[in-house]
């Protein structure tokens, strides 16, 4: 079984070899060296993509094949270590802090749970529940709806917010939330590339029946009761989950589904659903697909806070709604198609976060922008770089 440990090792070993390829030291690299050693990694991550979505092609049955590939060891291994010295190595080197994938998911964190951005979500619940019922909203009643969250349920997050953020990093690989001192982390990974990650599969782990403890009793339980690999975690008990880069390693839309529906059920009502993914298109042309998504993931009981774009992600936040919220944005026809990527329909199609570099014209730009329609005010960033 591979191990951090192990996965450690063989990072210094796929490093070193990159180096020694090229007939220089580890410590030797000029700027073209260093794109080499990127290509290489990038290769070795895209390669893994690629062998999943054509084996579910060729064969159809992705459970079988997830199983298959979870017993890869040697791949997920090399898959693994590749991440981590992109992750460290290249991008974060590179990318500036405010741009940064994990520095946007901190900040958006913050924003919602310490700094106003879940007090206006409910003062919009209140004032559409107010239109709902064909009065007018008032302050009397956004401020029923302030004490009613501060006297809600464990399972419910409440105002004032002055715990740790509980958050489960799904696909963690290095655990980069641990650095910061407001986060109670959980990483997990089917192969951790370091020992603070617990081994786990999310699509086969349980969830169980939610803990009716206090929050910081709940903080004791993650610190000390959690053992890798992790198979079961009570339901409700993040105030976040985060898929990073995850969703688009998947083969089949069904699968970004269950993820989906998992955090779902993982999360306090009101947490947060963070997911970045790749936008493949060199011409940004993928405004129907993040509708598509948008469209299914409210379906499930969410409700999209914040979307943001780079260059190469997409980068969106969804909060967990009661039905009673959500019951505009729950609909019958969404299904897991809606959570497609553009691999899905062209093998050839590259996930841009492991190209090198492109830009867009202002044109493209503009047509991206425009193909995401009118957006709630308050609902969402538009952030382009």
């Amino acid at each position: 079984m591979a191990t951090g440990k192990n996965i450690r090792s063989d990072c210094r070993k796929v490093s070193e070899s990159s180096s020694s390829e090229r007939g220089l030291s580890t410590s030797s690299s000029d700027g073209k060296d260093e794109k080499e050693e990127k290509e290489k990694l990038s290769g070795v991550v895209k390669g893994v993509h690629a062998k999943l979505r054509r084996k579910y092609r060729e064969v159809g049955d992705f459970d079988k094949i997830w199983q298959e590939h979870c017993e890869d060891e040697q791949s997920l291994s090399e898959y693994a270590c590749a991440m981590r010295l992109l992750a460290v190595d290249h991008w974060k080197k590179k990318t500036p802090s405010d741009h940064d994938r994990i520095e946007w998911c901190r900040r958006t964190c913050y924003e919602f749970f310490r700094g106003g951005g879940l007090l206006k979500c409910l003062e919009k619940d209140e004032r559409r529940r107010q239109h709902t019922l064909g009065g007018a909203a008032n302050g009397d009643s956004c401020e029923t709806e302030r004490k009613r969250m501060k006297t809600a349920d464990y399972n419910t997050i409440r105002l004032p917010f002055t715990s740790k953020i509980r958050l489960l990093d799904v696909g963690s690989c290095y655990n980069p939330f641990m650095e910061f001192e407001d986060f109670l982390a959980i990483g997990i990974d089917i192969v951790p590339a370091v020992e603070s990650v617990y081994k786990c599969d999310f699509l086969n782990l349980q969830v169980q029946e939610p803990l009716q403890l206090a929050p910081d009793t709940i903080d004791t339980f993650l610190r000390g009761s959690l053992r890798s690999p992790l198979e079961r975690v009570p339901r409700e008990i993040f105030h976040v989950v985060v898929f990073s880069l995850l969703l688009s390693y998947f083969p089949s839309p069904y699968q970004r589904w269950i993820c989906c529906q998992k955090a779902h059920e993982l999360l306090a009502l009101n947490g947060l659903l963070l997911i970045i993914t790749p936008d493949s298109s060199h011409q940004g042309r993928n405004a129907a697909m993040i509708k598509s998504w948008k469209k299914a993931i409210e379906s499930m009981g969410f409700q999209r806070w914040r979307y943001g774009k780079d260059r190469h992600l997409h980068l969106m936040a969804f909060r967990k709604v009661s039905r009673d919220t959500g019951n505009n944005l729950l609909t019958n026809d969404a299904s897991p198609d809606m959570l497609y990527i553009p691999q899905d329909f062209n093998e050839f199609e590259e996930e841009s976060v492991f190209t090198d570099d492109f830009t867009r014209s202002e044109s493209e730009e503009r047509l991206l922008v425009e193909g995401f329609g009118a957006l709630p005010e308050g609902m969402d960033e538009l952030d382009f770089s």
